[in-house]
């Protein structure tokens, strides 16, 4: 089994410096490297099954965004936003001294992902973009809306585990051991309870959005996903309700061409705990097919 290291690098955010943690399983000198981004509420760790198998090939780092895991909360909650996310992940990126990186980007990690792709210059080979376009669902933002940044807190690991699952239905078939593990990466001791792991601010962005802003923040991601230069494949939950079957036919059409992959049976967002989507991951990442 390959040992997670966890690790830390500064970024400067607009409020100074902050520590951004992350975990790399691998050859610590393998030039080739797997960058993988989690989403809005989860963590880094929520790779450690893919990076267990790909960790032989590559060097797989995956970080825990600002104000989640083992990240600095940032002192403000409006610096929770994509371009500072992007900020963090460059610096990264220049601790890597990689020679090939590719990146996979789960829901907020796949946006974050093309803020960094369409920087000019940017080092990333090919991306794989998991369930999230530049069009966001109203109606998934709501449901996310009803969960984060509410504390919750638990008695034991039994309820936690009970509580990860029913939000995280929609991440398809699981077993119980793996929700387990799910629960047991963002699950952490708060005064004898069990909480979870990231700065409630995270959703306050959500709450202060309004329709125009949407509207401007659609424009933009298409901005950012047209001016992508990298080799990219784009993974679809069937049931997915935040990324439409419009959408990923119109990232398919324009911009980088995306190959699109849809998943049956899943929702919003596969895991990349099940063997099958483990190997789609490495056949494009190695060999560029799907």
């Amino acid at each position: 089994m390959l040992e997670a290291r966890l690790k830390t690098v500064q970024w400067l955010s607009p409020a100074g410096l902050q520590n951004l943690a992350y975990r790399e399983w691998g050859d610590a000198h393998n030039p080739h490297v797997l960058i993988c981004v989690h989403g809005l509420t989860r963590v880094g760790q929520d790779f450690e099954t893919l990076a267990q198998v790909l960790g032989q090939r590559v060097r797989v780092i995956a970080p825990d965004v600002p104000g989640r895991g083992k990240s600095d909360w940032l002192p403000n909650p409006a610096l929770y936003s994509v371009p500072n996310y992007a900020a963090a992940m460059v610096a990264l990126i220049a601790r890597t001294d990689a020679q090939t990186i590719d990146w996979l980007g789960t829901s907020m990690g796949g946006l974050i992902g093309m803020g960094v792709t369409s920087m000019k210059g940017h080092p990333i080979r090919r991306f794989i973009i998991n369930d999230v376009g530049p069009e966001l669902k109203l109606e998934a933002l709501q449901r996310i809306g009803t969960y984060v940044g509410h504390p919750v807190f638990f008695n034991n690991m039994e309820e936690a585990t009970g509580y990860i699952k029913s939000i995280s239905v929609p991440f398809g078939p699981h077993t119980d051991a793996q929700w387990r593990q799910l629960t047991e990466y963002v699950a952490v001791e708060k005064e004898g309870k069990i909480g979870l792991h990231y700065d409630p601010s995270i959703a306050e962005p959500f709450k202060s959005i309004t329709a125009e802003q949407a509207q401007f923040n659609e424009a933009m991601l298409w901005g950012a996903y047209d001016a992508i230069q990298a080799d990219t494949l784009l993974i679809r939950g069937e049931h997915s309700d935040l990324l439409s079957v419009e959408t990923a036919t119109q990232m398919t059409q324009r911009g980088p061409k995306a190959k699109l992959v849809e998943l049956k049976g899943i929702g919003h967002a596969p895991t990349f705990m099940q063997p099958d989507q483990i190997a789609l991951v490495e056949r494009f990442i190695m060999e560029g097919s799907i």
